[in-house]
């Protein structure tokens, strides 16, 4: 009992000295201002009451820049970590990234969408992955995904929109851009239908808490997970049987070229299924948000839709990124110590007057002039741009021309509110009333 005794005080006696060496060091470098919150779960409460009420700018970020400028610290998540706002800060940042910063991802963003994936790669193997994606995604492999594209959507619209008067515009967007990508960008020959629940429940575990206890969010997702694991896997065997056996040939779809990487050896099947669920998530769920809030603000600006029958709209959109300082960082007079989380926002120059005049109103005529470099940042930048942009846009694109083309369409909620969990989304699935234009019939 004694021996136990003298283990428990030397060991107290460590923690508070290496908690004052930690606090002297941190104290000898002029650290942002800012409020660290509660201990260890910090602001993290604030964070996320402001994220599932769509008001993380108005009621996180905003009050806190407007008392201690565009760098303050807090904590999120158990983590210490520096806010930064700005074209300079995102340009610095993203051109950095693998030199000063890494990416950094919640934990359970990281066990669903998995540790093989381009998220979590850096060096060499990120290269490669990154080189296989946009091979895929170059202006002639959009090209070639274009009438594959076009097929999908007057498939689903006769499935689904044909003889309707009313639709969940928010629900078959996210199928229909589901099915996009399952058939134009990867070639999987899965019935969307299958699957697309069950990638669902993943996605609702993406940013909730790490604990794999059943009935919370994040066992359902893991649960969902292995379900899709086992269904790529014999994807991946039928496909490399037949690509082996000369039976079939890389076709330019991505899941051929996956496969194909990983008969030579340049990827392991891991990596092959952990990409295959991030880029579902990353090609169809925020297309399809970005898609609904495109109709939601035609809507209630007439005078754009107008010019959309003529022309296209151009919108915005938010974005969080966080990284992890490699090496004590010095940025505008001020240092980020290793370690420390770094999270910049595209509400730091989005909404800033400085860059768009009047930011809060749709107005798409804006981008008709030269934009200043790294304030608007959509899809990131640096070596982390996103690699699906211009699929994204082109999807889009396509989209909206079928839909204002072909039908008459209204909103049955014009001042729907939208939520969080953990993406955007419209409270009601925005439901419209849809009539087929008479040359259409």
């Amino acid at each position: 009992m004694a021996a136990f005794i003298t283990f428990s005080f030397l060991l107290l006696i460590i923690i508070i000295f290496v908690y004052r060496s930690s606090k002297r060091r941190t104290n000898k470098v002029k650290l942002p201002y800012g409020d660290m919150g509660l201990p260890w779960i910090g602001e993290t409460v604030e964070f996320y009451k402001a994220q599932l009420s769509n008001q993380l700018f108005e009621e996180f970020f905003q009050p806190r820049m407007k008392k201690h400028g565009n760098i303050f610290k807090t904590k999120l998540m158990g983590s210490p970590t520096v806010v930064v706002n700005g074209a300079a800060a995102n340009k610095f940042f993203m051109s950095n990234e693998f030199k000063l910063v890494v990416s950094s991802w919640p934990t359970s963003t990281v066990e669903l969408m998995g540790k093989n994936s381009i998220m979590e790669k850096q060096g060499d193997s990120h290269r490669c992955l990154r080189s296989i994606i946009t091979s895929t995604l170059s202006v002639s492999g959009l090209t070639a995904m274009v009438p594959r594209m076009c097929s999908s959507i007057e498939n689903h619209m006769q499935k689904n929109w044909l003889d309707r008067e009313e639709i969940s515009l928010y629900r078959s967007t996210k199928m229909l851009t589901f099915t996009i990508v399952l058939e134009c960008l990867f070639g999987i020959g899965i019935v969307p239908e299958t699957l697309f629940g069950v990638f669902e429940r993943v996605l609702e575990g993406v940013l909730s808490p790490p604990v794999n206890f059943p009935g919370t969010k994040f066992a359902r997702a893991k649960k969902a997970r292995a379900e899709i694991e086992k269904v790529l896997a014999g994807e991946i065997r039928r496909k490399r049987e037949d690509m082996e056996g000369g039976g079939e040939e890389e076709d330019g779809k991505l899941f051929s070229k996956l496969v194909a990487a990983s008969i030579r050896g340049e990827i392991t099947e891991e990596e092959v299924v952990d990409n295959v669920v991030l880029l579902v998530f990353a090609a169809h769920d925020t297309t399809s948000y970005a898609i609904t809030m495109t109709f939601k603000m035609l809507a209630n600006h007439p005078d754009c839709y107008s010019l959309l029958l003529k022309d296209n709209a151009a919108m915005s959109s938010r974005m969080l990124i966080l990284q992890k300082a490699t090496t004590h960082i010095n940025f505008e007079g001020v240092t980020i110590p290793k370690g420390w989380k770094v999270l910049w926002t595209t509400y730091g120059t989005h909404y800033d007057e400085k860059y768009f005049p009047d930011p809060m109103s749709f107005n798409p005529s804006r981008f008709e002039d030269p934009v200043q470099a790294y304030a608007f940042i959509p899809f990131g930048g640096g070596p982390r741009l996103c690699a699906g942009f211009q699929l994204a846009k082109l999807n889009i694109l396509v989209l909206v021309h079928y839909v204002v083309t072909r039908y008459n369409w209204s909103l049955v909620y014009p001042d729907e509110p939208f939520l969080m969990d953990p993406l955007p989304f419209p409270s009601k699935w925005m439901p419209i009333k849809i009539s087929p234009k008479s040359d259409h019939n």
